[in-house]
């Protein structure tokens, strides 16, 4: 316990020396306790950030670049809009996660065709977003305040689908346990169309990165993994890409992408299929979900 708590310190310590900031240069714009968590908006320079403990000691929930809105600062985003290269054309999407709104934001610009239902349990974030983050009250974004579960099972008994679902659900640790069994994985694949794409955003290197990673192969038994700070997951229910139809829809969102602020083919190399992870670790389930104790020691 000792030894993940100093690692975690010295991770914290390193990444606030790459952003050239420390927690004197760190703004607070807002702070609330909300029914769920601390809630949280730092400003640094340009950059303005939800962040879920005080300085944003364990990670960042949403930034943005209050002189260029439209650019996306973290990583994560930019991998999880990737899924569009598995599923070009999607007509109806599931966001579990709302954050500051990064990706519905984003999403409303690139696929306008799009009916995009977005789920938070916290009231709170979803007024940090609106106020702070340019999420704004458009129709175009339909958020729903309840917990991602419970929704999930409320659109199965509605016979609801989607051609879209992105998991992106955190507490101020990591994504809450019920959304990461093997139980939840098969709810969330019931809402997929025949080929509809699963995207998740997770960690790159922790304790529960094999055991989350075979409880996604038990569900979806071939998946990518894109690798920066995070780990994301694309997923199909039907048969993934193949590289040149990933290269031919990555064109697609070349010049969108851009106004984003970043490639949509340099995002291409980082498709991988290779299982990295132990492939006899124990699967997450509803009865067996220790998350928070496996995820002791993650950075």
């Amino acid at each position: 316990m000792r030894n993940s708590r100093l690692a975690l310190l010295l991770w914290v310590t390193a990444l606030f020396a790459t952003q050239g900031a420390s927690a004197n240069d760190m703004k607070l714009l807002h702070s609330e306790r909300s029914l769920y968590r601390e809630v949280l908006v730092y400003q640094t320079g340009d950059v303005r950030c939800i962040c879920f403990t005080r300085y944003c000691r364990i990670g960042r929930q949403t930034c943005q670049d209050v002189k260029q809105p439209s650019r996306i600062v973290m990583n994560y985003p930019q991998m999880m809009l990737g899924a569009l290269f598995a599923q070009p054309d999607p007509k109806s999407i599931l966001i579990i996660g709302l954050g500051g709104g990064t990706i519905p934001r984003a999403l409303r610009e690139v696929v306008p065709q799009a009916r995009i239902d977005v789920v938070e349990i916290d009231p709170a974030v979803v007024k940090v977003a609106r106020r702070y983050f340019d999420l704004g009250d458009s129709s175009a974004v339909n958020v729903i305040e309840a917990d991602g579960r419970v929704q999930v099972k409320k659109a199965l008994r509605e016979q609801q689908r989607y051609d879209l679902i992105m998991l992106d659900a955190f507490d101020h640790e990591y994504i809450p346990e019920h959304l990461l069994t093997q139980e939840f994985l098969k709810e969330v694949k019931g809402l997929l169309t025949p080929n509809g794409v699963l995207v998740a955003n997770t960690f790159s290197s922790s304790r529960l990165y094999d055991h989350e990673s075979t409880t996604y192969a038990s569900v979806f038994p071939q998946f990518f993994n894109l690798k920066r700070e995070n780990r994301v997951i694309i997923a199909s229910n039907g048969s993934l890409p193949d590289d040149t139809q990933l290269k031919a829809n990555s064109e697609r969102f070349e010049k969108a992408f851009e106004s984003f602020g970043f490639s949509s083919g340099k995002l291409l190399p980082l498709f991988s299929r290779k299982q990295d992870w132990e492939r006899d670790a124990r699967i997450l389930t509803d009865q067996y979900s220790p998350a928070n104790l496996l995820n002791l020691g993650k950075h």
